[in-house]
Order: structure tokens, then sequence, then C-alpha cells
């Protein structure tokens, strides 16, 4: 089966999700019970940030406590950059490769959030294909 739409990569899939005044010591709780990279951060049923592993440990680790006290807003990245279920993957690629993270929110047509999408969702010969076709572009391949 060829994925073409990100509506199509997360079809089945539930949203993973955490309030933002929960404790980032929940949150990671979520990460790990799900197996997942990344919550959405939601302030009842809006979507106000995305929490990462990696803001858990660039933020968190090195402070004594700081998973109990800090909060998800505390440490979320605010207002994420977000794609339609409708959009492609090399749309959701784009927008990762240019912005520097891995997830994205995914919203629906009325712009709710109903899903997240990672960089290693999207099967490797989409990545490969649309990184050379980056680097053809850019004129760093010879022609």
């Amino acid at each position: 089966m060829i994925i073409r739409t990100i509506d199509a990569l997360i079809a089945g899939r539930s949203l993973v999700s955490v309030r933002q005044d929960a404790t980032v010591r929940t949150a990671c709780g979520l990460l790990n019970d799900h197996n997942v990279g990344a919550l959405a951060a939601m302030d009842g049923g809006a979507l106000t940030g995305i929490m990462s592993e990696r803001d858990v440990i660039r933020q968190c680790l090195h402070e004594p406590g700081a998973l109990d006290r800090m909060r998800v807003s505390d440490i979320m990245t605010r207002d994420p950059v977000t794609i339609r279920r409708s959009a492609g993957l090399a749309d959701a690629m784009a927008r990762m490769q240019d912005g520097g993270f891995r997830h994205l929110p995914v919203l629906d047509d009325d712009g709710r959030v109903v899903g997240m999408i990672s960089l290693r969702d999207i099967p490797t010969s989409y990545r490969m294909m649309a990184e050379r076709f980056r680097e053809y572009t850019d004129g760093d391949i010879p022609v």
C-alpha cells in the first residue's frame, strides 16, 4: 500500500495528549505508556503546544525535582507548526526539515487536533527520495 496523505498515515491511531497544567512527570508517564516521542498539550479541546522527549531532557533533567515541580506548559513548544490531515507526506517532511523538529500535530478541516506524526512514521523510501530531491534542487547534486 502506498501512503500518500497524512490521513492514511494516522488512520486507526488515537491522539495521545496531555493537559498543559499536568506535571512533567505525568507527561513522561504518557510518553512511556504509549511509546511516543511527543504529546499534544491541550487546554480543554484546544491545542496549546507540543511537549517532546527532547523538551524534558533539555529543560528538566539537569534540575533536581523539576519533573514534579514543572508543568507541561513550562517546557512545551507553544503554537507549534501543524499540518492538515489531507496534506501529503512531502509537505509534512518539508515542514519538519525546515523547522528542525521531528513531530507535527495533525489537524482536521475544522482546525481540531486529531493526531500526531513523527518523522519516523514516514516510510524510509519517501524520506530518501525527498532528501535526494532537495539536494538536487539546491544544486548539491550535479546534473
